[in-house]
């Protein structure tokens, strides 16, 4: 019976598939609509999203349907949020339960897609998304922790904790509890972010490595810092934007708050230092920026600029990073992206994904990270590219003179 569904749930995305391929999008309207039109047609269905061939609840679908719900609140296209609606309503049943959802495995990838159910449940009203919502926030009521109450990033990772988890749970957690009255769990979410920044500090260069594994058992990890071997570029990225959009949601008195925006800023500084001077973008590995075999990749680059855009905006940095943005977003313009003779607007260069340790062991070396498959329209770089370029429009709305 489930083959029978994914069968016909197949043959449907075809026939869509068919139908849209004539489609165009106006090259007349802002990057954030162009890129969310395109995606649109080249995924019809939005549990497509991801080059997904059948239902999967994931992080990479709440990334982009969050930035195109902000593209359908600055632009106010309704197809846009029946976009996203589709994907909620079909993975969330009745009782609030999610498709292909596990609470048990403690993944912290998982809950990143709560965020757009909050808007979700807003405009519909329907109690079932209330539901899941409730559900994925009560995984954080058990969710493994170290000692120093940092999560685990997934159950099958005991120990560590991954940049990644951060953008993955801290901005839910934030949002849930300014939503849901619950002051008290601001201290827990400001603790992860200082937290995970003592793990992954590396005082050589100022930036972030991209994981830690406090036991100090995993190959990867050093014998004396459990830190793993290098500075992910978009492990680094996941971390900055969720500083900015984590910020939304915490309360300026709370202790620790201070604590973030230094980290912040820090990011910040080592982001304008290691920016590559002639395109403007940052490197697949940051702490090997320049190196042979190393290359300008989109994802990380994308997240720079949205979380550099956005703190400007908010007040968390100095006005002077917005000259490192805007150099930026024109980089990704000139060197990622791309349009077809029908105006859809593809973004090159990101890497599909990165790791440590798992199944087929990832060492975390150089020549891992270098050598791991690169992609065309990868959602960890569509969905930050709308979201920078959201902020770069709302700069050429105010009149801003670098945004022109």
């Amino acid at each position: 019976m489930n083959k029978l569904i994914c069968n016909l749930l197949m043959m449907g995305a075809v026939v869509s598939s068919l139908q849209v391929s004539a489609q165009k999008v106006d090259e007349q309207l802002p990057w954030s609509v162009r890129m969310t039109e395109s995606e649109m047609i080249r995924c019809p269905e939005s549990w497509q999203l991801d080059f997904q061939p059948s239902l999967k609840w994931d992080y990479c679908h709440g990334l982009e349907l969050q930035a195109m719900l902000d593209v359908y609140d600055a632009y106010g296209d309704k197809k846009i949020y029946d976009y996203a609606y589709a994907y909620a309503d079909t993975m969330i049943q009745a009782d609030g339960s999610i498709k292909t959802y596990k609470l048990s495995e403690y993944n912290i990838d998982r809950l990143n897609s709560g965020k757009f159910l909050f808007r979700i449940f807003e405009q519909s009203k329907e109690e079932k998304f209330q539901k899941a919502i409730d559900l994925l926030r009560s995984q954080l009521d058990t969710h493994p922790r170290n000692a120093d109450g940092g999560f685990w990033h997934k159950k099958i990772y005991p120990n560590q904790m991954w940049l990644d988890g951060l953008y993955m749970g801290a901005p839910f957690y934030a949002e849930y509890a300014f939503r849901n009255s619950r002051p008290q769990d601001y201290k827990d979410v400001v603790n992860q972010f200082i937290t995970v920044a003592r793990h992954t500090y590396d005082p050589k260069n100022g930036l972030y490595r991209h994981a830690c594994d406090v036991s100090k058992k995993e190959r990867w990890s050093d014998p004396v810092t459990g830190q793993s071997a290098h500075s992910w570029g978009r492990a680094m990225g996941w971390y900055a934007m969720a500083f900015v959009d984590a910020l939304d949601f915490i309360p300026k008195h709370e202790a620790g708050r201070d604590s973030m925006l230094v980290i912040l800023n820090n990011i910040a500084t080592q982001v304008k230092k290691i920016q590559d001077p002639k395109t403007g973008l940052w490197y697949q590995v940051l702490d090997r920026s320049g190196d042979k075999g190393n290359y300008l990749e989109s994802s990380c680059s994308t997240m720079f600029v949205y979380t550099l855009f956005k703190a400007v905006r908010m007040g968390y940095i100095d006005p002077s990073y917005l000259e490192v943005a805007i150099k930026g977003y024109k980089g990704i313009l000139n060197n990622f992206i791309e349009v077809d003779k029908n105006g859809l607007v593809s973004i090159t260069k990101a890497c599909a994904v990165a790791g440590l340790g798992g199944k087929n062991y990832r060492s975390g070396d150089y020549n891992y990270y270098i050598n791991e498959t690169i992609r065309s329209n990868d959602p960890k770089a569509v969905g930050p590219f709308i979201m920078a370029s959201l902020e770069w429009e709302r700069l050429q709305r105010l009149g801003c003179k670098l945004a022109k």
